[in-house]
């Protein structure tokens, strides 16, 4: 199965780190990070967690959880916490899917034969709260993940979606935003854009970002 920017992510229920876990429903309200990894026990994954594990106040911030997967059995996943949590000096408080029968990595296509024919590649989802996803990114195996980034996709994503604006290449929070072509009657543009814009071609408009 593929998935596509704007598919409803799909539901499933799976166990977990945490105990059986109903997807839909353990994500509630939240825009939610999924993300898989190749095995337990393997150095770059412990790096990721810890990572993640330690960016909690930024999600928390921005209404966000993460939940990750491998397709290792549960008891496996507790008994690596504890080497992630003494490893990388955090603790880990998110869940970690045992996608034991690779129920979910089927459902999401996370398994790349070319790459494993067993172990999921380092895919990760960003959805939202009405289950939509809305980022894809894939990594190999070899490589750890810019957890910087998914942060700057997610206050980008969360930024457009409250106003008409698009985000420029680098955009970080607080850097000035793009109006969108869709955008050209004046009296909407005075009304939608209070502090003005700079247009150094009739398709090129910045404006300072709106207050969140």
């Amino acid at each position: 199965m593929t998935i596509r920017l704007g598919d409803t992510a799909p539901d499933f229920e799976q166990d977990s780190s945490i105990g059986p876990l109903k997807f839909h429903e353990w994500a509630g309200d939240s825009w939610v990070v999924l993300f898989s990894h190749p095995a337990d026990f393997t150095p770059v994954c412990t790096t990721e967690l810890g990572l993640t594990a330690k960016l909690k106040p930024e999600f928390d911030k921005r209404n966000v959880k993460a939940i990750a997967l491998s397709v290792d059995p549960a008891e496996s996943h507790k008994a690596w916490i504890k080497d992630i949590e003494e490893t990388q000096k955090t603790v880990v408080g998110f869940p970690i899917i045992a996608d034991a029968d690779r129920k979910v990595s089927g459902l999401y296509d996370m398994i790349h034969p070319e790459a494993s024919a067993t172990a999921t590649v380092r895919s990760l989802f960003v959805i939202d709260p009405n289950k939509k996803v809305r980022l894809t990114i894939t990594y190999p195996m070899s490589t750890g993940r810019n957890f910087d980034e998914v942060l700057r996709v997610i206050d980008a994503l969360q930024l457009t979606d409250g106003y008409t604006v698009a985000t420029p290449g680098n955009w970080k929070d607080g850097d000035d935003v793009i109006i969108p072509l869709t955008v050209q009657d004046p009296e909407v543009l005075k009304q939608k854009y209070p502090k003005g814009f700079t247009a150094e071609r009739p398709y090129l408009r910045v404006t300072p970002q709106p207050n969140k």
